[in-house]
C-alpha cells in the first residue's frame, strides 16, 4: 500500500514580498508540505524504515511527531485547550517514534492534517503579539509570532532528517 492514495498538499514557494504574518504562515505551510512530499509514494513498510539503527527515527515517526508538536503548541499553548498528547504517554514520551504493527501512515497523516487544520483555525483569530492562553511546561508565556518561528524551525530540522531517511529508502533527494 503506497501513500499515493493520500493527497499531498501543494507546496508553494513563499512570497519574497509578503508582510510578516503572511511570510510566517507561508514558510510554515511550505515546510508542512515538504514533509508530506518526503513521504509521498512510499508504502507503510518503507515509511517505517529507520534512519540509522539504533535510532528509531522514521518518516512515519516524524509525521506522528509533527502531529504531536502541532497539537502541543497550537491547541495546548496557544488556545489553552489542554488537549493532551496524541501518541505519547507519561510512561513513553517518545511514543510518537515508537511504532507498533498497528500504526499506519493513513492514520498518522489524517491525524497530522487534522492538527494542522485546527492550528490554522486557532491562529486565525489571534495577532502575532497575542500570548497563548495555555501553559507550557517551562512556565514561560509564548506569543503567536514565537510559536510560528518555532514551528518553522521544528519542521526545517525534521525535514533535514526526512531528507536523509528518504534517500536511505530509495535514493530520492531534493527539497
Amino acid at each position: 500500500m503506497t501513500t499515493e492514495r493520500i493527497e499531498t498538499p501543494l507546496r508553494v514557494d513563499p512570497s519574497t514580498t509578503s508582510g510578516e504574518r503572511e511570510a510566517l504562515e507561508q514558510w510554515l505551510d511550505f515546510h508542512r508540505a515538504t514533509l508530506a512530499r518526503k513521504c509521498e509514494g512510499l508504502d507503510d513498510a518503507q515509511l517505517r524504515t529507520l534512519s540509522a539503527p539504533p535510532s528509531e527515527l522514521s518518516l512515519l515517526g516524524l509525521v506522528r511527531h509533527m502531529a504531536e508538536v502541532e497539537n502541543g503548541w497550537f491547541r495546548n499553548v496557544l488556545a489553552g485547550e489542554k488537549a493532551g498528547w496524541i501518541y505519547s504517554t507519561e510512561e513513553d514520551r517518545d511514543r510518537d517514534f515508537h511504532l507498533t504493527d498497528e500504526d499506519t501512515y493513513e492514520e498518522a497523516h489524517a491525524t497530522w492534517q487534522a492538527a494542522i487544520a485546527h492550528a490554522r483555525t486557532v491562529a486565525a483569530t489571534r495577532g502575532l503579539d497575542d500570548l497563548g492562553e495555555g501553559e507550557h511546561h517551562s512556565g514561560k508565556s509564548y506569543n503567536l509570532r514565537w510559536i510560528y518561528l518555532h514551528m518553522i524551525e521544528e519542521y526545517a530540522r525534521h525535514n533535514g532528517h526526512a531528507d536523509l531517511v528518504r534517500e536511505r529508502i530509495d535514493g530520492a533527494t531534493g527539497d
